[in-house]
């Protein structure tokens, strides 16, 4: 793969990003020039309504999808034209995904489903720390059907923060749940941002998120048009819902 100079403490560099998906006779542009770079250790916030292009940029920032066009480098080192087997790697070894869906294995434990994880990474956490980390070391032996939305939730973050990812990538990750449970899970994320420093960054369409965050992109038609830096974060539970 290509090296490409970063910038300092960088850990994504993104310039000239594009994406377009060809839909029979109809092309769909999803991401139309994006320029964005993300920090060692911050948590960012992706702001936009559905169709925005967030999924899109969350999705080759994990190396799930490769661009049309422009350049993506995770710490100097290009992903913008990797084979699977390069990607396949990348993923496992620095970034943890969380999405809207929990994911979890009906037929396991919350210590069995973390622990699907910990036997791939080189030095995971374990699933007790990892589910500690999220408050649920109480329900280490519970299968998800003994488990509320966010709880199954927290066990799916505790799933992604085992293998100690680098970078932790989360699409939506309180869209299915009601608001207090919604801040549980918040609370969770932000405890791993700063307890390990991994950095994180969220998509949501929901602007109260938004004020927990070190920064906030906002996105539109496929573009990034604003970038705010929060000089005044806010806890998950002061977030006006």
């Amino acid at each position: 793969m290509t090296e490409v100079v970063p910038l300092e403490n960088a850990v994504f560099s993104v310039r000239g990003l594009t994406k377009h998906y060809d839909m029979g006779e109809v092309q769909v542009q999803a991401l139309r020039g994006v320029d964005i770079d993300l920090y060692a250790g911050e948590f960012s916030v992706l702001l936009g309504p559905s169709g925005s292009g967030k999924s899109t940029l969350l999705n080759i920032l994990g190396g799930l999808d490769l661009p049309s066009d422009g350049q993506v480098s995770y710490q100097g080192t290009d992903l913008s034209h990797a084979d699977e087997a390069v990607l396949t790697d990348f993923r496992r070894r620095h970034v943890g995904f969380i999405f809207q869906f929990y994911n979890l294995i009906p037929s396991l434990t919350s210590r069995e489903n973390v622990a699907l994880v910990t036997e791939l990474a080189e030095q995971p956490l374990s699933p007790e720390e990892a589910l500690a980390l999220v408050k649920l070391d109480g329900r280490l032996d519970h299968f998800p059907a003994q488990l509320s939305g966010g709880e199954q939730q927290r066990v799916a973050i505790a799933r992604a923060i085992a293998k100690r990812p680098d970078i932790l990538l989360c699409d939506e990750p309180t869209g299915a749940l009601d608001i207090q449970t919604g801040i549980v899970v918040l609370e969770a994320l932000a405890r791993i941002n700063q307890e390990l420093g991994t950095t994180t960054a969220v998509i949501t369409h929901n602007r109260a998120i938004a004020d927990m965050a070190d920064r906030v992109f906002s996105m539109a038609d496929g573009k990034i048009v604003d970038v705010y830096h929060n000089q005044h974060k806010k806890a998950p539970n002061q977030l006006a819902w």
